[in-house]
């Protein structure tokens, strides 16, 4: 029984064109949770992934989402013995639309097309690739061990690109068939392209709208400059009161009163790089004496993320009766989110916006903030088995800045988490021309058999509700 064995197996399927083949059948498939009309596609997508499993000795449940609007769900398992611990593995089958028309080169969003490094097609990125590349690291280390060693569950949904709608409610129903001891998964990017990543949590997401409505209808600037009161300079006044012209938060009830230093010290050792596909960074925007990497990975954001009044496409002389505008919070676990609109509320009333709106729009199992700790055993035990595969040290997040339901696995289940993203940020996920790197699928089977094989061994993490796995798992 080989390791390398496995690994050579793996990353054989990355040139000999295995896994192009399982991904452009799964690619061809328009899985689009925006689009009503997809839901027969994305339960279909679900069978033809289970009959695969199937193969590999899975079980397979498709159920039905109970939340209206909601996609069908998979558990697949693989149970060697109940005695042993238990492995869950996340991926969703669901991409945006297809944005058909859009693509450069005349590309087909269900089709693949190779074209130098990279490979093109809607959900190569996000999150078909990734979630292929899981499978058949499953299978090259039944191929050469023809056991895994412990028991793995395979969860795939078809809703997170709308949100995750149910999720959090089904695995609540049948926490027993999810029951694990650790999940690994894969989504999102790489922070350094040429180095691998370990994500141990996501920040969380708060949306809310302010709203200045001050009359009927619009009137004549002419007329009535100067007055009556314009509802777009009191929201701008407002946007300003909370958050600087430099990206200082100033309402400071939504920010952490300080960040645990093991979380510090981990991304001060991060360098936030530019690409080329990305925007200049600006360092003087944000919380002052943070570095980079705190302040997006470790911090809370407050962003504006769209705003109207009166008719922007063709503007008239008329003062407008109503202003609005979309905010966002990105926020970790050292805050309390459901004290966010308290916190605005009032910071808005002392500064005498009064007559702004706050209408929070976020649910109660909106996506939240999870974090694991960076010296946590599973954390630990990720990056030698990473460094044994590739012979790089991973970069360690304690959380993402972006969010995943990742508080269904953490928060819910109980489980420590690691994310193992296989893509970059230039992949143009949720855009014309998503692609997936040819280097970092290669890579990623490695990893992944790697981390699949090193489970089954005889040093594995701590198992769940062991002392040693409890060690500082925040969320």
């Amino acid at each position: 029984m080989s390791r390398d064995a496995a690994l050579e197996i793996a990353r054989a399927h990355g040139s000999d064109g295995r896994f192009l083949h399982d991904l452009a059948k799964r690619v061809a498939i328009p899985t689009e949770s925006q689009n009503a009309a997809r839901i027969a596609d994305c339960n279909r997508y679900l069978v033809h992934f289970a009959d695969d499993l199937e193969r590999l000795g899975f079980d397979r449940q498709i159920i039905s989402n109970e939340m209206p609007g909601g996609g069908p769900f998979l558990i697949a398992r693989r149970i060697e013995d109940p005695a042993l611990p238990t492995l869950l593995v996340y991926g969703h089958a669901d991409v945006v639309l297809g944005m058909e028309g859009e693509w450069s080169a005349n590309r087909d969003p269900w089709t693949i097309s190779v074209e130098g490094d990279r490979i093109f097609g809607r959900g190569t990125a996000d999150n078909k690739g990734q979630h292929t590349i899981a499978a058949l690291a499953i299978e090259a280390v039944l191929a050469v061990r023809q056991r895994l060693g412990y028991n793995l569950v395979f969860l795939l949904e078809t809703s997170e690109e709308t949100g995750s709608a149910g999720l959090y409610e089904f695995c609540e129903k049948y926490q027993d068939e999810l029951k694990a001891d650790w999940l690994i998964a894969s989504d999102g990017p790489r922070l350094i392209a040429d180095r691998p990543t370990l994500v141990g949590g996501t920040r969380g997401t708060y949306d809310f709208d302010l709203i200045c409505d001050l009359r009927a209808g619009g009137h004549h600037s002419g007329n009535w400059g100067g007055l009556i009161a314009n509802p777009a300079t009191i929201l701008s006044n407002a946007i300003a009161s909370l958050i600087s012209e430099q990206g200082h938060i100033r309402v400071r009830g939504i920010v952490p009163d300080a960040m645990p230093p093991a979380v510090s010290q981990a991304l001060r050792a991060i360098e936030i790089r530019e690409n080329p596909e990305g925007p200049k960074l600006d360092p003087w925007w944000g919380e002052p004496d943070l570095t980079p990497a705190e302040r997006v990975f470790g911090w809370t954001s407050l962003e504006v993320l769209a705003m109207t009044a009166g008719t922007p496409d063709h503007p008239v002389n008329a003062i407008p009766p109503k202003a609005w505008a979309r905010m966002q919070i990105r926020y970790t676990v050292d805050v309390d989110p459901t004290r966010f609109h308290e916190a605005i509320r009032e910071f808005l009333d002392r500064k005498g916006f009064h007559r702004i709106q706050m209408v929070s729009s976020t649910f109660e199992y909106d996506w939240g903030a999870t974090r694991l700790d960076p010296e946590h055993p599973l954390m630990k035990w990720a990056v030698a088995s990473i460094h044994r595969t590739t012979g790089q040290v991973a970069t360690v997040l304690p959380n993402a800045g972006g969010s995943l339901p990742n508080n269904c696995f953490a928060d819910l289940l109980g489980i420590p988490t690691v994310w193992v993203p296989h893509s970059y940020s230039g992949c143009s996920q949720h855009a014309p021309d998503e692609h997936l790197l040819i280097p970092l699928v290669a890579e990623g089977l490695a990893i992944m058999t790697g981390l699949f094989w090193d489970l089954g061994s005889d040093d594995p993490p701590p198992r769940r509700g062991s002392q040693d796995a409890n060690r500082e798992q925040e969320g």
